[in-house]
């Protein structure tokens, strides 16, 4: 094929038109590990709180590509001296940031990939692409792992103002419809600049940066850690711990031959060989679907009933408190659950349980979000900013929680 024909636009509609710049790029997108992406769901099982946020990981990737692209000719412009080899390693690295992603996102993680992040699969991944494509994903592997001496091209990858979070915030509200994470990612990109190797927002972007950490906790508090989205997915977590449980006591399980390879073995990082990796790509939203329908007809009761839940939005009740619960508490309704569906007070566990959400929207610990002052001073945004409000934004705030089935009302 002539490079011509790989100079493709995709049409967004956040942004309009996004170019892919060139034939590599063009090539690791249509690779049919960046193409599983198109299958995997941005924001989870969301969509059964907001039934238009049915948008994909792809979808995400294509946009933080396009922000990467605006930021590059914004320094450029400015006179950071971004070589062309730089500039393709920060747009290969912020495309496969999350090609590591199992299906529904994290639930996979908690519960049959347990130990390996999906930080470590994305990097696994690039390694295999770069086999593949001759060593060409080489600078962009050094800056995705932070090896690379130009700080702040990590800091446009992964960071607390970084491509990923003004493209997820932006196209996560859009798609939700939850207006308040709407945030101006175009004027937070002409605001930006490089000072000693550090990104910095020059101080008349201040309250974009002020509006971009209150948009990011208000997308917490209502989207994902929603109390209906938190439910699902702590159901599915359980769904797939009992379906890992079943499959290695020997009861076969109707699902896909990667999915069931994943329940058969216990994976960690030292083990995750070529091969695991192609199977691991092989798995989408739709194997685990496709295994949920299947399983809401079987023999065993939880398998079956947690299925039910989330194939007809049936779900547990949640309660919110700023209070601890005592593991005490759960007790009697364990015992009365038990009772009523003839399992064990054990086996009641999967229905009735606690746990703790935290929001944090900004970390004084982590690498600060810097300003740079009309005097050319830098400093961290929450000395700069005159908001108070700023402050309490980089409180962590806690809220737990308690599921049970509603019968128990």
């Amino acid at each position: 094929m002539s490079q011509i024909n790989k100079l493709k636009i995709f049409n967004d509609p956040i942004y309009g038109f996004i170019t892919i710049p060139n034939a590599l790029i063009y090539d690791l997108i249509q690779h049919p590990y960046f193409q599983r992406l198109r299958r995997i769901s941005q924001m989870g099982l969301s969509y059964l709180v907001y039934p238009g946020a049915n948008h994909t990981r792809f979808h995400h990737a294509l946009g933080c590509m396009h922000l990467m692209q605006k930021s590059v000719d914004v320094l450029r412009f400015k006179g950071v001296v971004i070589s062309n080899e730089e500039e393709n390693a920060l747009y290969i690295a912020i495309l496969l940031h999350d090609i590591g992603h199992g299906p529904f996102s994290h639930a996979m993680e908690k519960s049959i990939v347990e130990e390996v992040h999906h930080e470590e699969i994305s990097l696994l991944f690039m390694n295999q692409l770069n086999v593949e494509f001759n060593g060409k994903l080489d600078l962009a592997i050094q800056v995705f792992k932070g090896e690379y001496d130009r700080k702040f091209m990590l800091q446009l990858i992964s960071s607390q103002l970084d491509m990923d979070r003004m493209d997820y915030l932006k196209r996560d509200s859009y798609y939700s419809g939850v207006a308040e994470g709407n945030v101006n990612s175009e004027r937070l990109i002409q605001m930006m600049n490089v000072v000693d190797d550090y990104l910095v927002i020059e101080e008349k972007g201040i309250y974009s940066v002020e509006k971009f950490l209150m948009s990011r906790r208000l997308m917490y508090w209502q989207a994902y850690l929603h109390k209906t989205s938190l439910v699902a997915e702590l159901i599915l977590m359980r769904i797939l711990k009992r379906a890992k449980e079943l499959t290695l006591k020997g009861v076969p399980l109707p699902c896909s031959e990667p999915l069931l390879f994943f329940m058969q073995n216990k994976v960690t990082i030292e083990t995750f060989d070529a091969e695991k990796l192609d199977l691991f790509a092989q798995l989408d939203d739709f194997d685990i679907i496709g295994a949920l329908k299947s399983w809401q007809k079987n023999d065993d009761f939880i398998l079956a009933t947690l299925s039910k839940m989330i194939v007809n939005r049936d779900l547990l009740k949640i309660k919110l408190t700023s209070e601890k619960v005592a593991i005490e508490d759960l007790q009697p309704l364990k015992e009365r659950f038990a009772l009523q569906n003839n399992i064990s007070v054990a086996d009641a566990n999967y229905f009735i349980f606690k746990g703790k959400i935290k929001n944090q929207a900004y970390s004084k610990e982590a690498d600060p979000i810097r300003i740079l002052k009309k005097d050319n001073t830098v400093e961290d945004v929450i000395e700069s900013s005159d908001q108070l409000n700023l402050k309490s934004l980089s409180k962590s705030v806690t809220k737990y929680y308690i599921c049970f089935p509603k019968q128990l009302l």
